[in-house]
């Protein structure tokens, strides 16, 4: 197989923590956090707006259904922040790195229109990229097919050019499928290992 000549990061859990359940495990506790999630579908309304939906509309639907949690609700949209972090720091270090070393960098990551918005304002570096495939901007997400070809079309890249690292098994596997170069993230560790055994940085550029 060729040796890859760009990289595509994931940005949830690689490029800054990404866990929901956490942040209202300590603002409500443990027991009224699991109670929440159970009751009122947060996570398949985010998913939702991954794939394109108004975030507005689907807060506003989600109150209506479940107007005894509204404060909770609304704040996935008010503290959207507070819901991520915090930056994995030396993934971010090895992004920089292969930007000096003049290694294209792209994001393909599932995540809202108004989200990203907001996450730009807080994560400078998520300005950095060479080329950004969002799936709202889309309405394609991963797994499917479809987002991973709108990347190869958008930076002109074949699969075997390009080395994909995401926390997620199921989107790895399907970026494999396509013939692409794979890392399943397990940390920013293994990150750098499989960085230098592409030969896209040395051992001292992904300290």
């Amino acid at each position: 197989m060729t040796a890859p000549k760009a990289v595509v990061f994931d940005i949830g859990n690689v490029l800054f923590h990404w866990a929901p359940e956490a942040f209202y495990d300590r603002v409500l506790g443990p027991a009224e956090s699991a109670r929440l999630f159970a009751e009122v579908p947060l996570l398949a309304m985010n998913e939702r707006v991954d794939n394109g939906a108004p975030l507005d509309e689907e807060i506003a639907a989600l109150v209506r259904a479940h107007p005894d949690w509204h404060e909770a609700i609304a704040t996935w949209q008010t503290r959207w922040i507070d819901l991520t972090g915090p930056v994995i720091d030396r993934s971010v270090r090895l992004l920089r790195a292969l930007r000096r070393k003049g290694v294209p960098v792209y994001a393909l990551s599932n995540f809202g229109r108004e989200t990203f918005v907001i996450s730009e304002s807080h994560y400078p570096f998520l300005e950095e990229f060479d080329h950004r495939v969002i799936s709202a901007h889309h309405a394609a997400m991963k797994p499917g097919a479809r987002i991973y070809e709108i990347l190869e079309t958008e930076t002109g890249q074949p699969p075997e050019a390009l080395l994909f690292t995401d926390d997620k098994a199921e989107n790895v596997a399907a970026a494999a499928a396509r013939g692409w170069h794979i890392h399943h993230f397990d940390g920013p560790g293994g990150l750098a290992s499989r960085l230098v055994a592409a030969g896209l940085l040395t051992e001292a550029e992904a300290a």
